[in-house]
């Protein structure tokens, strides 16, 4: 083994404190006092292993390792600091974290490799503080305007100007004036797949598209004693029925998923039947065509529901497409894997990651390892030292053959 599998749990244990909550998890968002403190410690790790830090306008942290030849475009890889307010230990810390470890042990080994290493931590991936999430990186690739973003404000109503500007974090560079070879984002899967099937490394090969919708139901409000069945215009009973077409529609299509998360009914009381329900639909499939067929099938329930005599209106407010990442990306991933003897599987992400926007714009690659019970988001997020290991790894060799000229 190229890394040191104890001297990165030392430092996912030890950066784990910093925001530690009681139960275990961390609570560390986006530019608040607790993200500062975990990269404060991040950036003297980075300097102490001789890394060049710089920070960008949206102060996300590029740490740069020179190679042979300078001129040549670097080799990016990285993740993200930042946590949910009832995050875990892992999701994001372990790609900044392990690729640290990578820099180390070439540090270690004194290989120099040909391009340039620049190992990221970028700002909001998480959108827990600020929406939308993958922020700094949406900005990097284009798809988020700066300006519009430096408006987003919290629950306390603090802009993210505002509270880039009380980081120390802002830099004068420019977002998106570095551009790489390729990029590699280690992660933990934060699905159940890869422990189900037993599988130490998944090679993941792009990103599920994905559909967010507002869906209004409008019916009529009336008495719930007086009212007989025939007689209703239920709007949560329509609401029903179109939840369950939609998680009949993904359970039978392969590798997709149909989620209702957010449900209000008018009026909100016992004895009412309400007049209006409106809930979000996140709908999801690694194929465009497959995703758009299933939303087709869902507006036919939407129309059966009007002929019935309800108001029935579904607006996407979001959408991304299926990504597929670079065959040489993906083949160095799988190569690394190989080669350091993990048993390995090609997978898609069904979540979204700085690397998924950043592949608009470049090449890139993504090693997931497996988390118990595919639980994230959540302090019971949980890896072993010797799964963190294994991706860190991975990550050493596939940089290792994606630095070469």
């Amino acid at each position: 083994m190229y890394i040191d599998k104890d001297r990165l749990w030392e430092t996912l244990e030890t950066h784990a404190r910093i925001g530690g909550t009681p139960d275990g998890g961390v609570c560390r968002e986006a530019l608040t006092a607790e993200d500062k403190a975990g990269r404060d410690c991040f950036v003297a790790w980075c300097r102490e292993a001789g890394l060049e830090v710089a920070y960008d306008k949206i102060c996300t942290i590029y740490a740069t390792r020179p190679g042979r030849d300078d001129s040549l475009a670097p080799l990016a890889f990285g993740s993200h600091l930042d946590t949910q307010p009832t995050g875990g230990k892992y999701d994001g810390i372990l790609g900044v974290l392990g690729g640290l470890e990578v820099m180390r042990a070439l540090n270690d080994k004194q290989v120099v490799t040909d391009r340039p290493l620049v190992l990221i931590d970028w700002t909001n991936e998480e959108g827990s503080r600020f929406v939308p999430s993958m922020l700094a990186s949406g900005i990097y690739s284009g798809i988020f305007s700066y300006e519009d973003m430096l408006r987003a404000t919290d629950a306390r109503g603090m802009t993210l100007g505002e509270a880039a500007d009380a980081s120390g974090y802002k830099g004068s560079e420019e977002i998106g004036a570095r551009s790489f070879h390729a990029l590699l984002e280690l992660h933990i899967e934060q699905g159940p797949v890869l422990e189900s099937r037993g599988v130490e490394i998944g090679v993941v090969t792009g990103s599920h598209g994905m559909s967010w919708s507002h869906v209004t139901i409008n019916g009529k409000s009336s008495h719930a004693g007086t009212t007989p069945m025939p007689y209703r215009l239920d709007a949560m009973g329509a609401m029903a029925r179109l939840v369950g077409i939609a998680h009949n529609v993904a359970n039978a299509v392969p590798d997709a998923c149909a989620t209702v998360g957010s449900i209000v009914t008018i009026p909100s009381t016992y004895n009412t039947i309400p007049h209006t329900v409106r809930f979000t639909l996140d709908m999801r499939h690694p194929d465009d065509a497959t995703l758009q067929a299933m939303l087709a099938r869902f507006e036919d329930a939407c129309a059966a529901e009007r002929a019935r005599g309800f108001a029935v209106k579904r607006e996407e407010f979001g959408a991304t497409p299926a990504q597929k990442f670079a065959p040489a990306c993906v083949a160095a991933v799988r190569k690394a894997a190989a080669a350091a003897g993990y048993t390995h599987c090609d997978i898609a992400s069904g979540a979204g990651h700085d690397c998924v926007y950043v592949n608009r714009v470049c090449d890139v690659g993504m090693i997931f390892v497996p988390c118990k019970d595919g639980i994230s988001h959540n302090p019971r997020e949980s890896i072993t030292r010797e799964q963190a290991a294994a991706g860190a790894e991975v990550l050493y060799r596939a940089v290792l053959e994606l630095s070469r000229a």
